[in-house]
């Protein structure tokens, strides 16, 4: 396997930051609701630019670590997808204006992509001295994929963390947003907005996210600039998701257990991985454990592809009956 050239990576995060700038600092700053021609042709061209980040990672690193970035494209994306939910959420439950939920939602992925970032670089120094930390991976996306099965995150009402309830008893917030200000003055006297409350809720909300969706990456690849680029890719275009699905969103009954048997799959990938390189003293002696099997990189994007597709079309099937029977 060839290695990723230098100047390739350097000229993907300048194009990256290009798009990153464009789409959530100067398209997510202007301050309206996006139609649906806008938003099908943004998401089409970030769908279409993954693809063919894809095909330029084939042609100068080879088609193990090109597969490896589609597997976790498609897995960002899909998780990206399911965290809309409780975006949408946070965002009735703060009443925010429509006009003004693409700023906020150009803050969160800021947030989102950052925090991310952050956890990449922890998680890449953490991997390279301790393999055993595979075991944890693995064991936390096999419980989350269980909790996804038994409902456990589809709670329809969403619950102020500790942070927000910590800050609501020191600060004075208003009732009222005031535009996108985070200050304002209501009689002489100067409040927070509900603005701050709302950015507060959607970025610890994205640290949670990160614990399913960085150990899930990793379960696919160790190389922390697919990982990057492979969130970089699913963060992308989010917003105009958002109000795409919009309604729709609640639709989606089967996504939850397509994600389910994506994140058991790479959870049990991991720790076969970790089986495999084993140097625990208490597990064979501290050797690798050699009769494990490896799950190659084309088995695991065949069955994200199957999983998260079957769930898709599932839900189709099922809209299209419930909308039949009323009819009926």
């Amino acid at each position: 396997m060839a290695e990723t050239p230098t100047w390739f990576m350097i000229a993907t995060f300048v194009v990256l930051g290009i798009f990153f700038v464009v789409d959530l600092l100067i398209i997510g700053r202007r301050p309206h609701i996006p139609s649906t021609k806008e938003c099908i042709q943004h998401i089409a061209f970030f769908v279409v630019m993954a693809l063919i980040f894809g095909g330029c990672i084939w042609f100068f690193a080879g088609s193990s670590p090109a597969i490896e970035f589609y597997s976790g494209w498609l897995t960002e994306y899909s998780l990206s997808i399911d965290n809309l939910f409780v975006f949408v959420i946070i965002m009735s439950n703060f009443a925010v204006p429509k006009i003004y939920q693409k700023y906020v939602l150009s803050v969160g992925i800021t947030v989102a992509l950052v925090l991310r970032g952050c956890f990449i670089l922890v998680g890449s120094a953490i991997i390279e001295r301790f393999t055993w930390v595979f075991f944890l991976f693995g064991a936390f996306l096999i419980y989350t994929a269980i909790g996804l099965v038994r409902g456990d995150d589809s709670d329809e009402e969403y619950q102020e963390n500790a942070v927000i309830r910590t800050m609501k008893k020191f600060v004075k917030v208003s009732d009222d947003y005031d535009g996108e200000k985070l200050r304002t003055t209501r009689n002489g006297v100067r409040y927070w907005t509900p603005m701050l409350i709302v950015f507060i809720a959607i970025g610890t909300t994205d640290v949670m996210f990160a614990f399913d969706s960085i150990p899930a990456i990793f379960g696919l690849t160790k190389d922390p600039f697919i990982v990057f680029t492979s969130n970089v890719f699913a963060l992308l275009g989010l917003q105009q998701l958002y109000f795409l699905l919009g309604a729709l969103l609640d639709k989606l009954v089967y996504l939850p257990l397509g994600l389910a048997v994506v994140l058991g799959f790479i959870g049990v990938k991991l720790i076969m991985e970790a089986l495999h390189g084993n140097s625990l003293p208490f597990l064979n002696g501290g050797q690798p454990i050699s009769w494990v099997p490896e799950i190659p990189t084309f088995l695991s994007l065949a069955v994200i592809v199957v999983s998260i597709g079957t769930a898709a079309v599932a839900s189709v099937v099922k809209m299209r009956r419930m909308d039949s029977s009323k009819e009926a």
